[in-house]
Parts: C-alpha cells; sequence; structure tokens
C-alpha cells in the first residue's frame, strides 16, 4: 500500500477511514517528508530517532493508510508535554489536529498525567485557537524558543490540567 504521496481531497476525511498507531522506525522517512512540508523549521531525523529510543509516545495518524500526520509526547512525575502535533497541510483545517491532540492527552490521562504542558510559537494563531478550545491556558513565555527567519521567535507556554 502506498503511504506517499498524499493526494489533496476535497472532501473531509470520515472518521472510519481514520487510524492512530504508533509511530515505527520505518515511518521516519514518511515522518519526516510531513514534517518538512508542514514547518518551515522542521524537526530533524535524529530528533525523532531520540523520542522513539526514549519510549515516547510518538502517533501516527493515517487517513486510507496515508500519513496525515503525527504527535510525540512526553508522559512523566503526574505530567505530559506535547512535544510535536504536525498535520500535513493538505489534512488541515478537518478537525485531525484535534483528534491527534485528543487521543495523546487520553493516553497520557491513562499513563496518570494530571496535567498536560505544550510550547507554541507565539506567531501561530491557528495552533493557538485550537489549544484554547481544547481548554489550554497560556502560563509562560519562552524567549528566542523556536527558530525564525530573523532571529528567535518567542514561544507561549500552555497547559490545562487533565
Amino acid at each position: 500500500m502506498s503511504r506517499w504521496p498524499l493526494p489533496i481531497e476535497k472532501e473531509a476525511p470520515s472518521n472510519h477511514r481514520l487510524r492512530l498507531r504508533a509511530m515505527r522506525w520505518e515511518d521516519l522517512p514518511f515522518v519526516l517528508q510531513v514534517e518538512h512540508l508542514a514547518y518551515e523549521f522542521p524537526w530533524t531525523e535524529g530528533i525523532f530517532r531520540d523520542c522513539l529510543r526514549a519510549g515516547y509516545c510518538c502517533r501516527i495518524l493515517e487517513d486510507k493508510g496515508r500519513f496525515a500526520g503525527h504527535g510525540v509526547m512526553v508522559v512523566a512525575v503526574g505530567e505530559c508535554h506535547l512535544l510535536n502535533v504536525c498535520i500535513h497541510p493538505h489534512y488541515q483545517r478537518r478537525g485531525l489536529g484535534r483528534q491527534l491532540l485528543l487521543h495523546l492527552l487520553d493516553v497520557a490521562r491513562k499513563g496518570h498525567a494530571r496535567a498536560a504542558l505544550l510550547e507554541v510559537r507565539r506567531s501561530n494563531h491557528a495552533a493557538y485557537a485550537l489549544y484554547s478550545e481544547l481548554g489550554f491556558n497560556e502560563i509562560g513565555l519562552r524567549k528566542n524558543y523556536y527558530p525564525g527567519r530573523h532571529g528567535r521567535e518567542d514561544a507561549l507556554i500552555l497547559a490545562r490540567d487533565l
């Protein structure tokens, strides 16, 4: 079954076509392709390898067997830290980011996390709106956290109870 390239679909994916599963080592070439399409400053293969090696919660979201997105989270000491949530540009604005986040938060709850944390670029208004809708609140700021076109960009720290 071909997982790449992803077609541009006009209709919103229906839930029966979606599948969330654990990320595997052999997924990394596809994960990296989605990262490079979705982000100007994508994660490297080494970062993903480190996350898999460390046993972080790494998930793949598939639509009819094709990569639609991925997420990486770590759960420790009663909290989860959402490290990466990425949806392929062709699948954005269809509710898949919300589904992936809700899945990760459910995994965190099952892992006995009581709170969830994440960083978001100050300029990423769409992601900020989604996180706010899901109950995240701004609790802090990390100055110069993200690389940017013209220097560094601040990250807003968001949190919510689980």
